[in-house]
């Protein structure tokens, strides 16, 4: 039975799974709920998701949420079977890392972008206009943790030196800064905008942003 992804494809939590997903080679079917009021149903609330959110993985009966905690299941469970991609090494130090820039995506990357991307790509989905002083005060923010990264991707061209899930869960939101016009947060960092390349032209992803663009 094929892996049950309940999500939509446009979401950035569901695209960091579909990311984990194809880049292990695994097989799976994409359900997206009805509609937004579906998530806040007494059913899915129970069955699927208790605080009414995407994405839900659905594997031979195992039932998983959070998407960073869905891609490190798929890594522990797929890594190896259908091809030789590695997201996490064996080695007990490599494999820490790796969940060290997880860690700081979530803690210090995700918030920033989130409010840029909230603005400029949720909002007008919403059919509304972003606030302005809210998209400022986000590059400014971005600004800061990008100056970080500048120096963590000093000499290195994957976060961890080595291309991993800690790079993919990166992914959606700085897609989504570029396409809403403001790539030049990275591309001014010259580490930052190799990294941002390098991760960005790989064919799995290529496929992912030309199936958004169909959409």
């Amino acid at each position: 039975m094929a892996i049950q992804l309940i999500g939509y494809p446009i979401s950035t939590c569901t695209l960091r799974v579909v990311a984990t997903l194809k880049e292990l080679g695994v097989s799976y079917e994409i359900t997206p709920p009805s509609d937004f009021s579906e998530l806040k149903t007494p059913e899915y609330l129970a069955t699927k998701h208790p605080f009414g959110k995407i994405p839900v993985l659905i594997d031979d009966g195992f039932k998983i949420y959070e998407s960073r905690a869905i891609i490190r299941y798929l890594v522990n469970k797929y890594q190896g079977k259908n091809n030789s991609t590695v997201l996490i090494p064996s080695d007990v130090q490599k494999a820490g890392l790796v969940e060290q820039f997880i860690s700081v995506e979530i803690s210090y990357y995700d918030e920033a972008v989130h409010k840029l991307v909230a603005q400029e790509v949720f909002t007008k989905f919403h059919g509304k206009t972003p606030d302005p002083e809210i998209v400022k005060e986000a590059r400014v923010e971005i600004g800061k943790v990008l100056d970080v990264y500048e120096k963590l991707l000093e000499g290195k061209d994957y976060l961890t030196g080595e291309f991993s899930l800690a790079d993919i869960s990166h992914y959606p939101y700085t897609y989504y800064s570029f396409s809403s016009g403001h790539g030049d947060l990275w591309e001014k960092r010259p580490n930052v905008a190799r990294w941002w390349k390098n991760i960005s032209e790989r064919e799995i992803w290529k496929g992912i942003v030309a199936e958004l663009n169909q959409k």
